[in-house]
């Protein structure tokens, strides 16, 4: 499997989703429906919708059934990275080689356009049906990406992460940082399409461990981009981790420590697809991808 053209394929669908989705009029508050698609069409890697339509197929299931669930995950993905660039956040003005929104829209558009899209997820989760299902199934994944984007996931992420800014973080605080800002709504991507495919309780578990490491991964890589990347090929600045004194893995165990605990991971992720056959290739080649990415 070719992971290029499984990434063009699947977020091409997503794209046309995520337009459809987001194509309602909103009459006088026109501005806010070009706020948000201004940072939902800024080019997006969908690794989020992508994860949870190869989770679900990973269990035999179908893409057109958890489109619409893939696309309400990227949406509030979108919304948090409004809002975390924010001057009250991380205070960045670029994002994907863009002005960030902010910087286009003014802060209070801005923020209101975070909250409408974090708003429309729920209301897109709200109208999902799965074939055969009474409502417990979508009330279960409502209730998994709620969690993972609130207070007890994302959003209590983030709070530690300013709190423990410029001040020393031990290996258990970064390792909650990480879990919480960033994995958590990566494992609900995963569970998300496991769940709505059907999966058993012992495929899910599978799942789960893998989507754990694989969230721990991806920040892991995204601490070292932060450190060695290329603003140009990135979009964004970098070394502004260690400007504003931010726990990552390269300021706790240094950079050949973090490439470590990332090959590591890597393993661990692929240990826990073991039991499944060639359909979950995709994960696996994901989880691959990541420490060779450049963005």
């Amino acid at each position: 499997m070719n992971l290029h053209d499984y990434l063009k394929e699947k977020t091409a669908s997503v794209e046309l989703a995520l337009d459809s989705i987001l194509g309602e009029d909103l009459g006088r508050a026109s501005i806010l429906k070009e706020a948000m698609r201004y940072s939902v069409f800024a080019g997006g890697k969908r690794l989020r919708p992508v994860l949870v339509i190869a989770a679900a197929e990973a269990v035999g299931g179908r893409e057109e059934d958890v489109i619409t669930a893939a696309c309400a995950i990227e949406l509030i993905h979108t919304y948090s990275l409004i809002h975390d660039d924010l001057p009250a956040m991380d205070d960045d003005d670029f994002r994907r080689g863009r002005p960030t929104n902010h910087k286009v829209y003014g802060e209070a558009i801005a923020i209101l356009a975070g909250d409408a899209l974090l708003t429309k997820a729920f209301e897109v989760l709200a109208g999902c049906s799965v074939p055969g299902d009474d409502g417990r199934v979508m009330l279960r994944v409502i209730r998994e990406i709620a969690a993972a984007a609130g207070a007890r996931g994302m959003v209590g992420g983030q709070a530690v992460d300013i709190l423990s800014e410029g001040k020393p973080v031990d290996a258990a605080t970064l390792l909650a940082i990480h879990k919480n800002k960033t994995g958590a709504l990566l494992r609900a991507a995963v569970r998300t399409g496991a769940i709505l495919a059907g999966a058993g309780e012992e495929e899910l578990a599978a799942l789960t461990s893998f989507a754990e490491e694989f969230g721990l991964v991806f920040q892991i890589t995204d601490d070292i981009l932060n450190v060695v990347g290329d603003s140009a090929i990135m979009g964004k600045p970098v070394g502004t981790d260690v400007q504003r004194a931010k726990a990552t893995y390269p300021a706790l165990y240094g950079l050949a420590g973090a490439r470590q605990r990332a090959r590591a991971g890597r393993e661990r992720a692929l240990a826990a697809l073991s039991p499944f056959d060639a359909k979950a290739d995709p994960l696996r080649l994901l989880v691959n991808y990541l420490l060779e990415r450049e963005k």
